[in-house]
């Protein structure tokens, strides 16, 4: 049977197609010849599948052209996929920026902003909904506090105030969020909201519902399922919802005359995505901001060096509540290693709950309200060692730290799971252990015993508490598992603060200080909150103060002059030693940039690139070059390229 003749279409024959293929000297667009029974469906935004390699692959129409550069044949599309238009105009001008800001490819971000096809869910309902009525201006009394009420009055109006918000201790952020989000909705704009958890998304997308009334908006997470998320993407990507919040998966959500982006807690570490360009939410949702002229809220009760590097240069402005109002709001923090408490309390500077910890504790308790515990370290003991030497022990077989799972477990290696039954002290020869590291689950063991009748309940890893009553109970969470308390908590212990603050991050003093403020604003107003370290500490003084942007003002300055990001660019390459010498070799680095490294990763190395923000988007161009030379010439081993990654050391 003779093969059937295709005609190109009159009208727009051509079509740009982003090819779903991951290599980096590929990273354009190819064109394609559309038939004339395509001619109606195939437009830009669509899902098609093409020849390409002489495979048959996925990729996505970018735009209709009447005529092609390429000088040879083109081949037609193969068919299409479906004639649902996923991909707007401006998500696919994003995305190329964001590829171009990271060094990756285009068909990585698309398949970052653009979920997978459910069918069954695009079929269940062809016909767009009208979106609903543009809800009434919200209540603007919350926004007052911080003299920021212009704020929502100038996103009513269409204007593209950006700013960036400390939140105030106790504050219903969600609420606020919300009202600023209604305000945009009411001058007839959409918009996007991330965060970093289910848990925050649930207080959101809650807030919003009360704010603006059922229907208009949606809220997306790659948590939610393959039909869950799809339906919510096409709500958006129809019209049908003016706004779309969520995790991270909602930072390329197709919103139309998008007018408000807003981020919450930008330091979380969730807020950056582990698959490949590697970016960050804020990263993206600022790009976005720039490009289409839309609002910009970074907001969280702690402030980034990012956040503090807008307001410096004058991008954004800062919203804070004014020092008579906070005082009113603020809980009463007491570090618990200053000269006056050791004083007091010798014991306190080797104690793991001092006296002051625990007064305020029982207090809290006296007055029938919970307490909370946040402690650095999930599981019982998650390190032990020898009881007579204090070496630390370590598993025969893989050299990993020895852990107990509970009071009468054996000890197990962490990282392979053997167990160490007949351990030996290699050093001295003895057998018996001590805890090296106390975990949430001991110390909620330690505390049932100090408050015998008192209810006591963990939230982390293994069970996630949302809320608890305001009855008197103590609750041990770890950083980021700390539940809602009914009124506030009356008191925050904020145990073991060195397993914060001695990690080998730059970002571990910022990052310990992002932590307690996310606890203390937990407390009720006057509360107590009770740090076991020195006061002097910089990060504590903040934290005293309540005082996020003088603390983010002075890391940014530190790291101005070491030379470290924001202030600064940094790439990281990582892979074997061959490869990674092989894409620098490769690489034509911007003139002043200046190598770092290598330092070894496991059996691979890593090499940092640094170089001023000015030549930013030199370095990244370089180094997808690079990378496109490598991949032309088949290397067998790859290299990892991350820009401005949070782990960089």
């Amino acid at each position: 049977m003779a093969a059937k003749t295709r005609e190109p279409c009159e009208h727009l024959p051509v079509a740009r197609v982003c090819v779903d293929v991951p290599l980096a000297h590929l990273d354009r667009p190819f064109d394609y010849l559309v038939q004339a029974d395509l001619a109606e469906t195939a437009q830009p935004g669509t899902r098609v599948r093409v020849r390409f390699a002489r495979q048959l692959v996925d990729g996505w129409v970018l735009e209709r052209a009447e005529a092609s550069d390429h000088g040879g044949k083109l081949a037609y599309l193969e068919r299409l996929v479906s004639p649902e238009v996923v991909l707007t105009a401006e998500v696919a001008r994003l995305a190329r920026a964001v590829a171009d800001r990271y060094a990756g490819n285009l068909a990585d971000v698309l398949r970052l902003a653009v979920p997978p096809r459910h069918a069954r869910v695009e079929a269940a309902s062809t016909e767009v909904e009208e979106a609903p009525e543009p809800a009434p201006a919200p209540d603007t009394a919350g926004w007052e506090e911080y003299r920021a009420s212009g704020f929502l009055r100038a996103l009513e109006e269409g204007a593209a105030p950006r700013a960036v918000w400390s939140a105030m201790p106790s504050e219903d952020w969600a609420a606020r969020i919300a009202e600023a989000i209604g305000a945009t909705v009411s001058g007839g704009r959409g918009a996007v909201a991330v965060v970093a958890d289910a848990r925050d998304l649930d207080r959101l997308d809650a807030a919003l519902t009360a704010t603006l009334g059922p229907g208009r908006h949606v809220a997306l997470s790659a948590a939610l399922g393959p039909a869950k998320r799809y339906r919510a993407f096409l709500a958006a990507s129809r019209g049908q919802v003016p706004v779309v919040v969520g995790t991270r998966a909602a930072m390329f959500a197709p919103v139309a005359d998008i007018g408000l982006v807003a981020i919450w807690d930008d330091g979380d570490d969730l807020h950056s995505e582990p698959r490949s360009p590697y970016p960050h939410a804020r990263e993206v949702l600022l790009t976005r901001a720039q490009l289409t002229g839309a609002a910009a809220l970074v907001a969280g009760y702690a402030r980034t060096g990012e956040a503090q590097l807008l307001v410096e240069t004058g991008w954004a402005k800062e919203i804070v509540a004014p020092r008579e109002t906070l005082r009113g709001r603020a809980p009463h923090v007491v570090p618990a290693g200053d000269d006056a408490q050791l004083a007091r309390d010798p014991a306190a500077a080797t104690a793991r709950l001092p006296s002051v910890a625990w007064e305020a504790a029982r207090h809290a308790l006296k007055d029938d309200a919970p307490v909370l515990v946040q402690v650095p370290r999930r599981g019982y003991l998650p390190s032990v060692a020898c009881a007579d030497c204090r070496t630390p022990a370590r598993c025969a077989h893989c050299s990993g730290p020895l852990a107990l799972r509970s009071s009468q477990a054996t000890p197990a290696c962490h990282w392979c799971g053997r167990v160490a039954a007949a351990y030996t002290c290699p050093s001295c020869g003895g057998r018996r252990l001590r805890a090296a590291v106390i975990g949430a689950r001991r110390t909620a063991e330690e505390l049932g015993r100090a408050f015998p009748g008192v209810p006591v309940r963990t939230s982390g890893r293994e069970e996630v508490l949302r809320t608890v009553p305001g009855g008197a109970a103590v609750v041990v969470a770890t950083p980021g598992a700390e539940p809602l308390a009914d009124g506030g908590f009356g008191a925050v212990l904020l145990l073991d603060p060195w397993a914060l603050l001695t990690r080998a991050d730059l970002r571990a003093t910022e990052e310990a200080l992002r932590r307690w403020m996310n606890a203390a604003a937990l407390a009720r107003p006057g509360g107590r909150v009770v740090v076991a370290t020195d006061g002097a500490l910089p990060a504590v003084q903040a934290l005293l103060r309540w005082d996020p942007a003088w603390y983010a003002a002075r890391e940014l300055a530190e790291r101005r002059e070491l030379g470290f990001p924001p202030a600064s660019r940094m790439a990281s390459l990582t892979g074997s030693p061959e490869a990674v010498a092989d894409l620098l070799a490769a690489a034509h680095l911007p003139e002043g940039a200046e190598l770092l490294g290598p330092v070894p990763v496991g059996e691979e190395e890593r090499m940092l690139v640094r170089v001023r923000r000015a030549r930013a988007a030199a370095l990244a161009r370089a180094l997808h070059e690079a990378a496109g030379v490598r991949t032309a010439r088949k290397a067998a081993q790859p290299v990892r390229i991350q820009v401005d990654p949070l782990d960089l050391f």
